[in-house]
């Protein structure tokens, strides 16, 4: 397949190109216009947020968050095994691309055309169940040798709203242990095991992190960790030891996002607490702010997610009290948003809501409240 490569880079660049002129030239947006060349200087202008974490939690936060803020970080964890990420890791050894491409879409402009053209998906042949920015960003990698390099050229190529970033470009692998001693290897085993975990670290143990990370960490008014799975999303980032040291020592506030809903196997029967335990016992110290959902799931839709294993997470009072009691200030609100996959509905995180959440906690710490 490796004469694949540059035939899909050159069509990937000419159509996108072909988008943004497109759009350039006659104004065309599949969607409602969201910024003119004044909103778009004013958003340059906005706090420095570093959000933390991969999967669909975290992209459908930067899709709210982009509409407050250009000035963007998504650091991103590089675990993921699954899907096509998970075969072109293993065939190419190259960092898996999937939440990085999901996070970059999340943080493009909003063009329909665009985002459905990066995250098409072959169904024929060799590529089958690849999408299209998968191979966008291994064709990259393939030119420009590096990886790190290949993320920022996507970036660039798609003129997106903030930049996404590896959290580290070295091979890293996922590892765990469980209450009855039982080892488990990689972010599909972990999933699996997540409720009966007892421990859980990186090979290597002293992989580093990219230098623009942590300077990202350095200049943030923020740190947002999630929304994602904990176990393969949140905390892999987090035991990086230079990256959760930088976090934990820096200036910068943290805030955890905790999800809407518990996810089968992985965090099954897990509370809101035990998911800061878990941040705390990683992190070194808890966030000083958690994001709870206070808004009731669709009476429908609960009871399939029931069915799959899946309940709401949401902190009673005296959780709540125990919490501030230890440094950390609960935010709730009304953060659910049902969307449709395939056409079935599912759900995320109202990423303007959150978004608006987060921003009011910056404007509190700007006014000396923090």
């Amino acid at each position: 397949m490796r004469h694949l490569w540059p035939f899909l880079w050159g069509l990937s660049v000419g159509v996108i190109g072909g988008v943004l002129f497109k759009r350039r030239r006659t104004g065309f947006r599949s969607s409602p216009p969201t910024a003119d060349s004044g909103v778009s200087f004013r958003l340059s202008f906005g706090p420095y947020v570093v959000a933390v974490g991969g999967g669909t939690g975290l992209s459908a936060f930067l899709m709210g968050l982009k509409g407050f803020t250009k000035n963007i970080t998504a650091v991103v964890t590089v675990t993921d095994e699954g899907g096509s990420s998970g075969r072109i890791t293993r065939d190419w050894g190259v960092l898996p691309p999937g939440d990085i491409r999901n996070c970059i879409v999340a943080l493009s402009e909003n063009d329909d055309v665009l985002r459905s053209f990066m995250d098409f998906r072959f169904d024929k042949g060799d590529l089958a169940g690849h999408s299209l920015g998968n191979l966008m960003l291994l064709a990259s990698a393939e030119m420009a040798g590096d990886f790190k390099l290949a993320v920022e050229r996507i970036n660039q190529l798609l003129a997106i709203r903030g930049r996404v970033l590896p959290v580290s470009t070295e091979n890293i692998v996922l590892r765990g242990r469980t209450n009855d001693g039982k080892d488990v290897k990689g972010e599909l085993e972990i999933s699996n095991f997540g409720t009966d975990l007892n421990e859980i670290w990186l090979e290597p143990s002293d992989a580093k992190p990219i230098k623009e990370v942590i300077a990202a960490v350095d200049t943030a008014d923020l740190i947002v960790l999630g929304p994602g799975s904990l176990f393969t999303s949140v905390i892999p980032n987090l035991l990086i030891r230079d990256f959760r040291e930088r976090i934990r020592n820096g200036l910068a506030p943290t805030v955890y996002v905790a999800n809407i809903m518990t996810q089968p196997r992985e965090t099954e029967g897990m509370s809101i607490t035990e998911h800061l335990n878990w941040i705390e016992r990683v992190l070194g110290k808890l966030p000083d702010y958690v994001i709870v959902n206070d808004q009731e799931v669709p009476r429908g839709l609960l009871e399939r997610y029931k069915a799959d294993g899946a309940e709401p997470l949401y902190l009673n009072d005296d959780e709540e009290v125990e919490l501030y009691e230890k440094g950390c200030k609960v935010l709730r609100g009304s953060f659910l948003r049902v969307d449709r996959v395939k056409g079935e509905p599912v759900i995320r995180h109202d990423g303007g809501r959150l978004s608006e959440a987060i921003f009011s906690l910056i404007q509190k710490k700007d006014g000396g409240t923090f």
